[in-house]
C-alpha cells in the first residue's frame, strides 16, 4: 500500500514540475511477490521508486511507463508469463521470466500543469491569472529560462520589450501582448527581431469575441492560448519520441534501454536484460544466445 514517503515524494515531484508515472497494482494472481495496492513512481530516466513486483515485472513496468509518459495516456498493463488472447482495455505483454502469476498494473502519467507566466499587475493580468488557475494552469510571474506554455504581457508599457524578446527567442509556444492594435504593432517593430520571429507575437492578445472588461478580455486570451495548442487525435496518440527498446537476448522480452535497466557491457557491446536470471545466464554462455 502507499507509504507516507511515497506520497510525499510524489508531492515533491509535482512541486518541482517533474513528470512521472504513478504505477498501482490492481490485480495479482499467485504466485507473485506484489499484491493489489502496491505502488511505485517511475521517473523519466526509468528509475522506479516503490514496489510493484520483482525485477522481471519491473522491466515491463519501466518500458511501458516510459511509453505512457511520451503519449500521456493512462495504461492498464497486464503482465502474463504465457501468451494470451488480447483483452479489451488492457495492454498485455508476455514476460516468460515471471514466477507464474499474472499482474495488472495501472500506469498513470503525471505531467506538470501548463505554465502561464504573466508580466504586469493590470486588471486584465489579474483576471487572467484567476481564470487560468480555474482551468488547471500553473500561473507565475515571468522568469527567463522557464519552459512556459504561454507568456502574456499586461504591463501597460512598462518593461514590455525585454520580456517579449526573451519569450519569443526562447520559443515559447504562445506570446501575447495586451495592447491596442496600433501600439502593439509599434512594440513589435521596436523588438528588432527577425520578421518571422516577431510575427509570432499575438497582439492584441486574445480572440476577437467582442470582449468588454478585464474578465472577458482574460477569457479571450485564455481561449486563444488553448486554441493555439497542438490538436490531439481522439485515438491514442503515438509517442512523440518513444524511448528506445532493446530485446533481452535470453528470454526475448522487450526492455527499455535506459541506464536504470539491467545491462552488461563487454568491449563496445551492451546487452539489456529483464532480470538478474537472464543476465547471469547470458554471462555464463554468451555465444549460446548470440547464435540463437
Amino acid at each position: 500500500m502507499t507509504s507516507t514517503w511515497l506520497t510525499e515524494r510524489a508531492a515533491s515531484l509535482r512541486r518541482d514540475r517533474v513528470a512521472f508515472v504513478h504505477a498501482t497494482v490492481v490485480l495479482a494472481e499467485r504466485p507473485t511477490s506484489a499484491k493489489p495496492g502496491d505502488e511505485a513512481l517511475v521517473l523519466t530516466d526509468g528509475t522506479i521508486e516503490g514496489f510493484v513486483g520483482g525485477s522481471c515485472a519491473e522491466a515491463s513496468v519501466r518500458a511501458q511507463s516510459l511509453l505512457a509518459l511520451e503519449s500521456r495516456s493512462p495504461t492498464l498493463l497486464r503482465i502474463s508469463p504465457l501468451e494470451e488472447a488480447p483483452l479489451p482495455g488492457r495492454l498485455t505483454v508476455v514476460n516468460p521470466c515471471l514466477s507464474g502469476g499474472t499482474l495488472e498494473i495501472f500506469l498513470e502519467p503525471v505531467t506538470p500543469a501548463p505554465l502561464l507566466e504573466i508580466e504586469g499587475d493590470a486588471p486584465i493580468g489579474r483576471a487572467l491569472a484567476e481564470l487560468a488557475r480555474l482551468m488547471g494552469f500553473e500561473v507565475a510571474p515571468f522568469a527567463a529560462g522557464d519552459e512556459a506554455a504561454a507568456v502574456v504581457v499586461a504591463s501597460h508599457g512598462r518593461g514590455e520589450e525585454p520580456v517579449l524578446r526573451s519569450a519569443l527567442e526562447a520559443g515559447t509556444p504562445y506570446v501575447g501582448l495586451v495592447a491596442s492594435r496600433r501600439r502593439g504593432e509599434a512594440v513589435r517593430e521596436s523588438l528588432g527581431l527577425d520578421p518571422e520571429l516577431a510575427a509570432r507575437l499575438r497582439t492584441p492578445a486574445g480572440l476577437d469575441i467582442g470582449a468588454r472588461g478585464p474578465e472577458e478580455v482574460a477569457l479571450s486570451i485564455l481561449a486563444e492560448i488553448i486554441s493555439s495548442r497542438p490538436r490531439v487525435s481522439a485515438e491514442r496518440p503515438e509517442p512523440a519520441a518513444a524511448p528506445p527498446l532493446a530485446v533481452d537476448p535470453v528470454c526475448g522480452m522487450q526492455v527499455a534501454s535506459v541506464q536504470a535497466s539491467l545491462h552488461w557491457d563487454q568491449g563496445s557491446e551492451r546487452w539489456w536484460f529483464c532480470g538478474p536470471g537472464c543476465l547471469e545466464a547470458f554471462r555464463a554462455d554468451p555465444e549460446r544466445y548470440l547464435r540463437r
